[in-house]
Order: structure tokens, then sequence, then C-alpha cells
């Protein structure tokens, strides 16, 4: 099994108490990682989109709505919320803290530990195919419906450190066309250039993060 770095280690609280926003974009270059009796599978986050419930009419959480699919929203930053498209388990991360029903989704993995693992499950040998979209990368991952509410603070589903992105590119959400005002809202954040985002579009601005 390929070696991981010593620090390696799960991003703790403090990281997932920002505002929805700044944590969507502080989370790129940041590992997902997932252990499985398989082994650990990991890849950097190069795409999120940030979802700001109740006021947003694509969110789950839109009028503070609260069911048994959203109910992990309303709870503490920092969980997992895991939820059903179309047969595909997409990951979430739950931000804004508690009754702040707010959630970033995790659009796309630079895959980096466990290659192999993830072209196994995907049936796939092209790397850039494994983790670009965020029903491959659950299924690359091994994350399921079963780490709904998982902390990730600590294994078995964690961030961890990777690296710093000298710019991000930052435009609108994808596939909530029928949500109003809501699918102009420039809240998708992706690493400028990334050969492994889901889908390349018009950006609305760019960030420069270079010093």
């Amino acid at each position: 099994m390929e070696e991981l770095p010593k620090h390696m280690v799960p991003l703790q609280q403090d990281f997932y108490e920002q505002p929805t926003l700044e944590l969507a974009k502080a989370m790129l270059g940041c590992l997902l990682a997932k252990e499985t009796q398989q082994g650990i599978a990991a890849g950097y986050i190069v795409e999120t989109e940030a979802y700001i419930g109740p006021g947003d009419r694509a969110a789950h959480s839109y009028n503070n709505r609260r069911t048994a699919r959203t109910e992990i929203m309303f709870h503490r930053s920092g969980l997992s919320y895991t939820y059903l498209m179309h047969t595909h388990c997409l990951f979430n991360v739950v931000s804004s803290g508690e009754e702040k029903p707010e959630a970033i989704l995790v659009r796309a993995l630079e895959p980096r530990y466990g290659i192999d693992i993830m072209k196994t499950r995907r049936g796939l040998e092209e790397l850039k195919n494994l983790t670009n979209g965020p029903g491959k990368l659950t299924k690359s991952l091994g994350i399921t419906m079963e780490d709904y509410g998982c902390s990730l603070t600590n294994p078995p589903i964690y961030l961890a450190k990777g690296f710093y992105p000298e710019s991000i590119s930052v435009g609108k959400r994808i596939g909530i066309e029928n949500t109003g005002e809501a699918r102009d809202y420039p809240w998708r954040f992706w690493v400028t250039n990334n050969q492994n985002v889901s889908r390349h579009q018009k950006f609305e601005y760019e960030v420069n993060l270079k010093l």
C-alpha cells in the first residue's frame, strides 16, 4: 500500500467554523480521505458549491425545510451530509453551525492516494475520469449513505491538509436551472485550470491567491 504522509491527519473543528462561502473556498486543495477495509483512498478537492438555505432556493433546506434527509444540516458544522440523486451518493460538508442549515457540495477531486482502489471501484483506468464529478468521487472513495452524519474531524472520513491553490475561479452552480434567482448566484468555486474539474464553464471572476 502506498505510504501516506505523516501530515495527513484530520483537520479539526475550528476549520469548519468559517462562514459557508469562505469554507467552500478554503476546502479547495484539501485532501478528502475515506478509510475502508480495502484501504485509504483520497484526493485533493478541486471544486465545491455552497448552498445557503433557508434563503437559497437551490438548497435542500430552503424555507427551513426539515426532513429526515436534511436533519443533519441543522446540526453543528463539520459533519457529513450525504444524499442520493439518481442512484448516486453525493457528499457535502455541513457548515454555518447549529440551526443554520447550510452545506457545501464537493463536486470534484484530483486523485492522490489509493488510486488502484479507485480504478477497481470505478472499473476505469483513465485517471482524469475517476473523480471529476460528485457521483464519481464518492464511488471512487467508497463514500456511501452510511457516512451520513459522520464527524469529519476523525476517521473513517475526513479532510486533511493538501495544497494551497494559486488561483481559484468563481461562477454559477451547475444543474439548478429551475431555482429562480438562485441559479445565478456565483457560489461555485474551483481550482483554476485544474483538469479534474467536473465541468468547465465561463467563470464570473478569478481570485489570485499567489502572494
